[in-house]
C-alpha cells in the first residue's frame, strides 16, 4: 500500500483523492477475464442483418470497460469461416489459465439435426452435409473453454433470428436455436427461448444486447441476477413476445461483472484504500434459505426440477401442491420442511446430479389401459413413452422410479396397485399384497427395473 506523509502540499492530497476514486470505480481486477466478441451482418448469400455489427461493437466496448481482454483487441466483425475458426482457436489458447471466459456472438444462427451452428458471412450451404464445413458448431466453442482452468465460462448467443436457409431443404427448424446442456461451470444465455425467434431490433441494436450491455454495468448483481434482469427488461421491451433463456450448470461462488460497492466509511476513514474483492468468492448476503423466490420464471424452473426428481404435489395442481412437493424434498435433504420456495431450495435442486435411468408404469382405470417404459434419461421422457402405449387413454395413474429401483403393477376385478421397491421380486410381492387387500386374487400385469431388467 502506498503511504503518504501526514502533512504535505495540496497536490498530494488531490492526487490521493483521484487515485482512491479510481480504485472505487474501476472493475475489480483480481481475476483474468478473456472475451471473444463476434458480430456478423454483411452476409453475402442470405439476408443481411442490420444490427449485429453494432451489437458486437457495443458489447466489446462494454466488456473492455469491465476488465475483459478482447481477442483481437476489439469486436471481430463480418467473419468468414476461416476467420471464425482462427478467432475461436485463438480464444481457446488465450483462456488457458484465465479465471473467466466469455464468448459473445450476434448474427445468423441455425439448428440442424439438434445441433446449433453460427453462420459466417460467406456460408452458402445447398445440402445438410455442408453445415459442418461452412458453419461453426457452438459445441466447438464450448470445447475450447473446457479444460482451460477457468472457474466460469459464459456463452452468449444473440443468434436466434429466422433461419435464412429454410427454403433450401435443410432439416433445420423454422427459427431459433436448440437448447444445449451447459458443461460444468458454464452458463449459456440465449436471446430468446430455445426454438423461438428473437428480434433484430429497429433502433441500431437488438433488444437483448441493449439490455445486456446496460445491465452488466450495474454494481452488485451476481451472474444469475444479471441475466434475470436482462430477461425481464427484454420481456418488457418486446411486450412479452421475446423472453431470453438461460441454461446453466452449478457455478461455484459468486461472479459480478461489477463488484458490490464497499460499505460507506466514517468521515475519518474516507482515505482508507478500498479492498479489491475476488468477484468469484463468496460474499456476505442473506441466508438463501430465507430469500423467497417470486420471479415466475424461477418458480417454473423450481417446479420442473421438483417434478424431475419425483417430488409431485398432492393432489396435483392443488393450491398447496408446490408447498407439499417442496416439503418432501426438504425432508430428503434434511432441511426444515416448511414448504417455502426459496433461493436455497432452488440452489440445492440445481446441484442435484442427473438421476437415470428412468422407468414408468401408467394406468387408466376407466379405460382399462396401461403402459410401461424403461431406460430413459429423464422422468418426463419415460412417462411420455409409457403413456404413448395407452392409445387415446390418458392413463393418469403413474408410477415412476429411477436408478436401481424397480416397479410392479398388479390388478384384480376389484382393485389394482402400483408399487416400487429395491428389487423386482420385492416390487411384485408388495404389489400383490397391496392389491389383495380388497379380498380378490390379483395377478401381475407388468414389472420392470429402471434399467429394463426384471421384465
Amino acid at each position: 500500500m502506498m503511504r503518504w506523509p501526514l502533512s504535505g502540499s495540496f497536490w498530494k492530497i488531490a492526487t490521493l483523492a483521484s487515485w482512491l476514486a479510481l480504485a472505487l470505480t474501476a472493475p475489480a481486477a483480481a481475476e483474468k477475464r478473456v472475451a471473444l466478441v463476434v458480430g456478423n451482418s454483411a452476409y453475402q448469400n442470405v439476408t443481411r442483418l442490420d444490427n449485429p455489427r453494432n451489437d458486437a461493437a457495443l458489447m466489446a466496448e462494454t466488456l473492455a470497460g469491465l476488465g475483459f481482454t478482447l481477442i483481437g483487441g476489439r469486436a471481430q466483425l463480418d467473419l468468414d469461416k476461416p476467420a471464425m475458426d482462427i478467432a475461436v482457436q485463438n480464444f481457446g489458447r488465450q483462456v488457458q489459465g484465465a479465471d473467466v471466459a466469455l464468448f459473445y456472438y450476434a448474427g445468423h444462427g441455425v439448428q440442424v439435426a439438434g445441433a446449433n451452428y453460427l453462420v459466417p458471412v460467406t456460408a452458402n450451404p445447398t445440402r445438410e452435409a455442408d453445415v459442418d464445413f461452412q458453419m461453426v458448431d457452438v459445441n466447438l466453442v464450448l470445447r475450447q473453454m473446457q479444460g482451460s482452468g477457468t472457474r466460469l465460462n459464459m456463452v452468449i448467443l444473440d443468434a436466434c433470428r429466422n433461419n435464412p436457409f429454410g427454403a433450401r431443404g435443410l432439416r433445420a427448424s423454422d427459427g431459433g436455436l436448440a437448447q444445449m446442456r451447459a458443461p460444468e461451470g458454464t452458463l449459456i444465455s440465449y436471446a430468446t427461448q430455445p426454438g423461438n425467434v428473437a428480434l433484430d431490433g429497429t433502433d441500431g441494436h437488438s433488444p437483448y444486447t441493449r439490455a445486456l450491455a446496460g445491465t452488466i454495468k450495474q454494481a452488485g448483481l451476481d451472474i444469475f441476477q444479471t441475466f434475470n434482469q436482462v430477461g425481464l427488461a427484454v420481456k418488457r421491451q418486446t411486450g412479452g413476445s421475446q423472453q431470453p433463456w438461460v441454461s446453466s450448470s452449478p457455478i461455484d461462488g459468486n461472479f459480478y461483472f461489477v463488484a458490490p460497492a464497499p460499505a460507506s466509511a466514517a468521515p475519518s476513514q474516507q482515505l482508507a484504500v478500498a479492498p479489491q474483492p475476488d468477484p468469484l468468492a463468496s460474499t456476505l448476503r442473506p441466508d438463501p434459505d430465507r430469500v423467497p423466490i417470486k420471479d415466475p420464471v424461477l418458480l417454473r424452473e423450481l417446479s420442473d426440477r421438483l417434478f424431475e426428481l419425483n417430488y409431485d404435489p398432492e393432489p396435483p395442481n392443488s393450491k398447496n401442491g408446490m408447498r407439499l412437493a417442496i416439503s418432501k424434498f426438504q425432508e430428503k435433504v434434511r432441511m426444515t420442511p416448511n414448504g417455502e420456495a426459496t433461493e436455497g431450495v432452488l440452489t440445492r435442486l440445481r446441484k442435484m446430479e442427473d438421476l437415470k435411468p428412468w422407468a414408468s408404469i401408467v394406468y387408466g382405470p376407466d379405460e382399462d389401459k396401461w403402459g410401461m417404459s424403461w431406460n430413459h434419461v429423464s422422468r418426463r421422457a419415460s412417462i411420455d413413452d409409457a403413456r404413448g402405449k395407452c392409445g387415446a387413454s390418458k392413463c393418469a395413474m403413474e408410477l415412476s422410479f429411477y436408478g436401481s429401483r424397480c416397479g410392479a403393477f398388479a390388478i384384480s376385478d376389484a382393485s389394482w396397485s402400483l408399487v416400487q421397491r429395491e428389487t423386482v421380486q420385492q416390487a411384485r410381492k408388495a404389489a400383490l399384497d397391496e392389491c389383495g387387500k380388497a379380498g380378490k386374487s390379483c395377478r401381475i400385469i407388468g414389472a420392470v427395473c429402471a434399467d429394463g431388467s426384471g421384465r
